[in-house]
């Protein structure tokens, strides 16, 4: 895989401030940018719009009204492939992810181009007690649906998408487009065979920071999601089964 194969989609609703120093360390890396705004309003909506610059690899595409992260991660996978690029970085836009380990994120999809490559998260005394068990509960429900002990986390937002994995896969499944997303697609790529390659990430929560998650709203939306993915687990029980696990760590 060369530089030219591979691109960055940052998703963002409402998040601006940190947003040009993200995009500025993508572009230092010479990755395409592809920021999708999720319906933003002022002052967010013109601050993120400002930020185009085709000519320079930042492309800005808007979606009128809110759809979620999901989607929004979907219309920068779709604009990416149908620009000839064969991967896609997914980055969140709030400057959570230290991105100091990026060019070793990169690296890692290089090493290997199959893969779904995963930033695991690292907190640090910042991160929410809700946060951090909501994960662990989550962690646990993936392990039963994918039948997979030692999995990364699956709610991390820095990742390498193979674009032609998702690109069969969302032919055929529909995806959760709000919060649920970066665990069903993790999921769902595992039981269709796509290796995972893990690279340790840190992560700091700002308080000043604007969180878009919405506590029962997402919750009962990722609830629905675990419980999809239980009842079609027999389906795929003894793909999973025959399958040899696989997890590259970097």
């Amino acid at each position: 895989m060369s530089a030219a194969d591979l691109c960055a989609v940052v998703p963002t609703h409402n998040h601006w401030r940190v947003l040009p120093e993200v995009v500025a360390r993508l572009r230092s890396e010479g990755l395409a940018v592809f920021v999708i705004d999720d319906g933003s309003a002022e002052p967010a909506r013109s601050a993120i719009a400002a930020l185009a610059t085709p000519q320079e690899g930042i492309v800005v595409v808007r979606h009128a009204a809110n759809q979620g992260k999901g989607a929004a991660v979907l219309t920068g996978f779709a604009l990416a492939a149908a620009s000839g690029f064969s991967h896609a970085l997914q980055v969140d836009a709030d400057g959570q992810h230290d991105l100091s380990g990026l060019a070793h994120l990169l690296a890692t999809a290089r090493r290997y181009p199959d893969a779904l490559v995963c930033g695991a998260p690292l907190f640090d005394a910042s991160a929410p007690p809700a946060r951090r068990i909501g994960r662990q509960v989550t962690r646990f429900w993936v392990a039963v649906e994918t039948l997979r002990l030692g999995l990364p986390d699956t709610m991390c937002g820095l990742r390498v998408y193979p674009l032609a994995a998702v690109g069969r896969l969302t032919a055929r499944v529909w995806l959760g487009q709000r919060m649920e997303f970066d665990t069903e697609i993790l999921v769902r790529l595992v039981r269709e065979g796509t290796p995972l390659a893990v690279v340790p990430v840190a992560v700091r929560y700002d308080a000043a920071n604007l969180s878009n998650f919405a506590l029962f709203a997402d919750n009962w939306r990722i609830s629905l999601m675990h419980a999809r993915l239980v009842l079609a687990l027999p389906r795929y029980a003894m793909r999973l089964l025959a399958q040899r696990p696989v997890v590259l760590h970097a």
